[in-house]
């Protein structure tokens, strides 16, 4: 079985068609996405009413979270973190329908599924919390740590928008599938994983495919809260996520 895992959408459906389009000539037979639907993106309400037509599996991001469980709170404590996305964040629920809220609030945080004889995890950031990050370069015992009580063949996560992989001492693999509408990569390109399963054994790869950017982002600009035209910019040139 061919699966294709998505993550960390953030609403720019620009980005998302041309992945799908490339799911679609992998012959994937099933789309998992690892959440993050929204927040701070170029097309929040077109990205939601795609979305709810399709027929994949999706698990819960922490920004899906905060839209569903908005409060004034929430965005004075995100301001003190990072300004722009709460500025985002309350222009988004100029968009948020209660029907949207209720179907962001009921996805689950987390899936566990066997494909192929293959115990799958997938996460938005990690089993523990979904906005704790599984970066490159982390030492291999924090991964492990990580992982404690975790029986999983492999872990599949998101949350940080890079991609990255990791091969612990007891043979778990966890691999984070990288972002589809906001890379912080040093290429700006939209990510995914294929996997395939066949007889208990997985093969992974990750995708990186090329869309238009400039499009993406003057669609940001045009949502005009303070600091989408940053937002905008880092579609184009993004910064390298470290931390």
């Amino acid at each position: 079985m061919r699966v294709a895992v998505i993550s960390d959408i953030h609403a720019n459906l620009i980005a998302l068609q041309e992945v799908l389009k490339d799911i679609e000539n992998e012959k994937c037979e099933h789309v998992i996405c690892l959440g993050d639907l929204v927040l701070a993106g170029p097309q929040p309400i077109s990205i939601m009413d795609f979305i709810s037509k399709q027929d994949w599996t999706i698990i819960q991001g922490n920004t899906d979270r905060l839209i569903a469980e908005y409060s004034q709170e929430t965005v004075e404590k995100l301001k003190e973190i990072y300004p722009v996305m709460a500025n985002a964040l309350v222009d988004d629920m100029n968009y948020m329908t209660e029907d949207i809220r209720n179907f962001l609030k009921e996805l689950p945080p987390q899936l566990e599924m066997e494909i192929e004889g293959v115990k799958v995890l997938f996460v938005h950031g990690s089993p523990r919390a979904n906005n704790e990050n599984i970066l490159p370069n982390r030492p291999l015992k924090e991964i492990e740590e990580i992982l404690s009580g975790v029986d999983a063949d492999l872990i599949l996560c998101g949350h940080t928008h890079i991609p990255c992989g990791y091969q612990t001492s007891n043979k778990q693999t966890v691999v984070n599938v990288g972002s589809v509408g906001r890379p912080m990569t040093s290429a700006p390109l939209a990510c995914y994983a294929v996997i395939d399963f066949e007889n208990g054994i997985f093969n992974i790869k990750h995708k990186f495919v090329d869309y238009d950017r400039e499009k993406a982002a003057d669609q940001v600009c045009i949502r005009s809260f303070e600091g989408a035209d940053k937002l905008a910019e880092l579609l184009i040139n993004p910064v390298v996520r470290h931390v």
